[in-house]
Protein backbone atom coordinates (compact mmCIF):
# COMPACT_ATOMS: atom_id res chain seq x y z
CA UNK A 1 0.00 0.00 0.00
CA UNK A 2 1.38 3.41 -0.93
CA UNK A 3 1.79 6.11 1.65
CA UNK A 4 0.45 9.59 0.95
CA UNK A 5 2.97 12.31 0.33
CA UNK A 6 3.05 15.43 2.54
CA UNK A 7 1.68 17.47 -0.36
CA UNK A 8 -1.33 15.15 -0.66
CA UNK A 9 -1.97 15.44 3.08
CA UNK A 10 -1.77 19.25 2.93
CA UNK A 11 -4.15 19.39 -0.04
CA UNK A 12 -6.59 17.13 1.79
CA UNK A 13 -6.36 19.33 4.89
CA UNK A 14 -6.91 22.46 2.77
CA UNK A 15 -9.95 20.86 1.15
CA UNK A 16 -11.43 19.92 4.54
CA UNK A 17 -10.82 23.42 5.92
CA UNK A 18 -12.42 25.02 2.86
CA UNK A 19 -15.39 22.68 3.10
CA UNK A 20 -15.73 23.45 6.81
CA UNK A 21 -15.76 27.14 5.96
CA UNK A 22 -18.03 27.11 2.90
CA UNK A 23 -20.72 24.97 4.56
CA UNK A 24 -21.63 27.59 7.23
CA UNK A 25 -21.61 30.33 4.58
CA UNK A 26 -24.20 28.44 2.54
CA UNK A 27 -26.27 27.57 5.63
CA UNK A 28 -26.26 31.18 6.86
CA UNK A 29 -27.28 32.58 3.47
CA UNK A 30 -30.14 30.09 3.20
CA UNK A 31 -31.24 30.76 6.79
CA UNK A 32 -31.20 34.51 6.22
CA UNK A 33 -33.09 34.70 2.93
CA UNK A 34 -35.38 31.67 2.96
CA UNK A 35 -38.96 31.69 4.22
CA UNK A 36 -39.27 29.14 6.98
CA UNK A 37 -38.23 30.32 10.43
CA UNK A 38 -41.50 29.47 12.16
CA UNK A 39 -44.44 27.36 10.91
CA UNK A 40 -47.98 27.43 12.32
CA UNK A 41 -50.78 25.44 10.62
CA UNK A 42 -51.25 27.28 7.29
CA UNK A 43 -48.92 30.13 8.17
CA UNK A 44 -45.20 30.59 7.99
CA UNK A 45 -42.93 33.41 9.04
CA UNK A 46 -39.36 34.32 8.28
CA UNK A 47 -37.12 37.27 9.01
CA UNK A 48 -38.73 39.46 6.40
CA UNK A 49 -42.39 38.48 5.81
CA UNK A 50 -45.40 36.59 7.13
CA UNK A 51 -46.76 33.97 4.68
CA UNK A 52 -50.36 32.77 4.74
CA UNK A 53 -51.82 29.89 2.73
CA UNK A 54 -55.25 30.91 1.40
CA UNK A 55 -57.23 29.52 -1.52
CA UNK A 56 -54.46 27.21 -2.74
CA UNK A 57 -51.77 29.90 -2.87
CA UNK A 58 -49.32 31.58 -0.55
CA UNK A 59 -49.92 35.24 0.22
CA UNK A 60 -47.05 37.32 1.56
CA UNK A 61 -47.74 40.02 4.17
CA UNK A 62 -45.54 42.40 6.09
CA UNK A 63 -44.64 41.14 9.51
CA UNK A 64 -47.56 41.87 11.89
CA UNK A 65 -45.21 42.80 14.74
CA UNK A 66 -42.90 44.98 12.68
CA UNK A 67 -44.55 48.29 13.60
CA UNK A 68 -45.61 47.86 17.23
CA UNK A 69 -42.83 45.92 18.91
CA UNK A 70 -40.52 45.22 16.01
CA UNK A 71 -37.13 46.12 17.41
CA UNK A 72 -36.42 42.46 18.13
CA UNK A 73 -37.01 41.39 14.50
CA UNK A 74 -34.79 44.19 13.19
CA UNK A 75 -32.11 43.04 15.62
CA UNK A 76 -32.43 39.45 14.34
CA UNK A 77 -32.33 40.64 10.72
CA UNK A 78 -29.25 42.76 11.35
CA UNK A 79 -27.44 40.04 13.28
CA UNK A 80 -28.10 37.43 10.60
CA UNK A 81 -26.85 39.78 7.89
CA UNK A 82 -23.78 40.54 10.01
CA UNK A 83 -23.13 36.82 10.48
CA UNK A 84 -23.15 36.32 6.71
CA UNK A 85 -20.87 39.34 6.20
CA UNK A 86 -18.43 38.17 8.90
CA UNK A 87 -18.40 34.63 7.53
CA UNK A 88 -17.75 35.83 3.97
CA UNK A 89 -15.10 38.27 5.22
CA UNK A 90 -13.48 35.43 7.12
CA UNK A 91 -13.33 33.36 3.94
CA UNK A 92 -11.71 36.23 2.01
CA UNK A 93 -9.26 36.78 4.87
CA UNK A 94 -8.40 33.07 4.85
CA UNK A 95 -7.64 33.13 1.13
CA UNK A 96 -5.54 36.28 1.53
CA UNK A 97 -3.68 34.90 4.55
CA UNK A 98 -3.11 31.62 2.75
CA UNK A 99 -0.93 33.43 0.22
CA UNK A 100 0.58 36.21 2.37
CA UNK A 101 1.11 34.68 5.81
CA UNK A 102 4.65 33.65 6.66
CA UNK A 103 5.49 30.03 7.41
CA UNK A 104 4.40 29.04 10.92
CA UNK A 105 1.95 31.96 11.22
CA UNK A 106 -1.55 31.48 12.55
CA UNK A 107 -4.81 32.50 10.92
CA UNK A 108 -5.93 34.81 13.74
CA UNK A 109 -7.82 37.34 11.61
CA UNK A 110 -9.76 34.55 9.90
CA UNK A 111 -10.55 32.92 13.22
CA UNK A 112 -11.69 36.14 14.88
CA UNK A 113 -14.00 37.01 11.98
CA UNK A 114 -15.44 33.50 12.05
CA UNK A 115 -16.01 33.71 15.81
CA UNK A 116 -17.77 37.06 15.33
CA UNK A 117 -20.08 35.36 12.82
CA UNK A 118 -20.68 32.66 15.43
CA UNK A 119 -21.63 35.22 18.08
CA UNK A 120 -23.98 37.03 15.68
CA UNK A 121 -25.87 33.89 14.68
CA UNK A 122 -26.09 32.79 18.32
CA UNK A 123 -27.58 36.12 19.37
CA UNK A 124 -29.98 36.24 16.41
CA UNK A 125 -31.34 32.73 16.95
CA UNK A 126 -31.60 33.30 20.71
CA UNK A 127 -33.56 36.53 20.27
CA UNK A 128 -35.85 34.81 17.78
CA UNK A 129 -36.58 31.84 20.04
CA UNK A 130 -37.08 34.23 22.97
CA UNK A 131 -39.88 35.96 21.10
CA UNK A 132 -41.51 32.80 19.81
CA UNK A 133 -41.31 30.87 23.09
CA UNK A 134 -45.02 31.52 23.90
CA UNK A 135 -45.99 30.25 20.44
CA UNK A 136 -44.21 26.90 20.84
CA UNK A 137 -47.54 25.14 21.45
CA UNK A 138 -49.10 26.34 18.18
CA UNK A 139 -46.11 26.15 15.88
CA UNK A 140 -42.81 24.52 15.15
CA UNK A 141 -39.44 25.90 14.10
CA UNK A 142 -38.86 25.90 10.37
CA UNK A 143 -35.82 24.58 8.56
CA UNK A 144 -34.24 28.02 8.16
CA UNK A 145 -34.25 28.45 11.92
CA UNK A 146 -32.71 24.99 12.33
CA UNK A 147 -30.06 25.82 9.70
CA UNK A 148 -29.15 28.92 11.70
CA UNK A 149 -28.63 26.78 14.81
CA UNK A 150 -26.64 24.20 12.83
CA UNK A 151 -24.36 26.94 11.47
CA UNK A 152 -23.62 28.12 15.03
CA UNK A 153 -21.44 25.14 16.07
CA UNK A 154 -19.89 24.97 12.60
CA UNK A 155 -18.75 28.60 12.77
CA UNK A 156 -17.60 28.12 16.36
CA UNK A 157 -15.58 25.03 15.46
CA UNK A 158 -14.05 26.54 12.32
CA UNK A 159 -13.22 29.78 14.15
CA UNK A 160 -11.42 27.80 16.85
CA UNK A 161 -9.65 25.71 14.21
CA UNK A 162 -8.41 28.84 12.43
CA UNK A 163 -6.99 30.26 15.66
CA UNK A 164 -4.84 27.13 16.12
CA UNK A 165 -4.09 26.39 12.48
CA UNK A 166 -0.53 27.16 11.37
CA UNK A 167 0.61 27.75 7.82
CA UNK A 168 3.02 25.14 6.55
CA UNK A 169 4.83 24.94 3.24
Amino acid sequence: MSEKSPLDKMLLLLFVVLLLHITPIVLLIIATVDSSWWNMNDNSTDLWFFHQYLKNSWIRHDLPYENADGDWIRAVQGLMILSVVFCLSSFVAFICQLFTLHKGGRFYITGILQLLACICVLCAASIYVGYFQPLMEVGVPGYSYILAWVSFPLTLFSGAIYCFLRKKE
